[in-house]
């Protein structure tokens, strides 16, 4: 079990913006927000970037959630595989624990994973959408949303894993939010 929670770390630690960024032959960390997610790629490569970017990382949120899967592990040591490639994703050893802010990582392990709760998030984040016009303030919505049916459902002591995950991508996006939130409300 905890060979497989090493691996998913160290599948977290794959940044797609940065293979994608060296092939362009642009370091992403330099740039703008200095992030290597879909975000940060997409607003400096373009929207081909974004989309690739986004894939890649929710990919290998997937393909834990897939390898746990494959050896029939419980959920909730999977949600901790998925716990181990966000934290990957986030801190990756080889950049110097500076790696993207793991919302794409997550969606692809909550889709997998938790297609419920991913549906409650996915539902949130567009019912919010068009009010907040904030991708990040809806993203808030619907991680409280996930969090709220992981309670409702009764499989929050299996996925509380996840539910730290979105705390620590939270405070990653401390930044954004408050920026997010002093443009839309002032």
């Amino acid at each position: 079990m905890i060979v497989y929670w090493l691996v998913s770390y160290f599948i977290g630690n794959l940044l797609t913006a940065w293979w994608i960024g060296r092939w362009k032959g642009v370091d992403l960390r330099q740039q703008r927000s200095g992030n290597l997610g879909a975000r940060n790629a997409g607003a400096i490569l373009g929207k081909s970037a974004f989309l690739l970017t986004f894939l890649g990382d929710a990919g290998k949120g997937a393909l834990v959630v897939w390898i746990g899967f494959f050896f029939d592990f419980s959920i909730w040591a999977i949600a901790v595989a998925g716990f181990a490639v966000i934290i990957g994703h986030l801190f990756p050893f080889w950049l110097k624990y500076r790696g993207g802010k793991g919302i794409a990582t997550f969606i692809g392990v909550s889709f997998c994973l938790t297609p419920d709760l991913f549906l409650a998030m996915f539902i949130l984040f567009f019912a919010f959408y068009p009010w907040l016009k904030s991708a990040t303030l809806s993203m808030l919505a619907s991680f409280a949303g996930f969090i709220i049916m992981a309670f409702i459902l009764q499989v929050w002591i299996v996925v509380w894993p996840l539910v730290m995950a979105i705390i620590i991508i939270v405070i990653k996006h401390k930044f954004d939010i408050q920026e997010s939130f002093n443009s839309r409300f002032r």
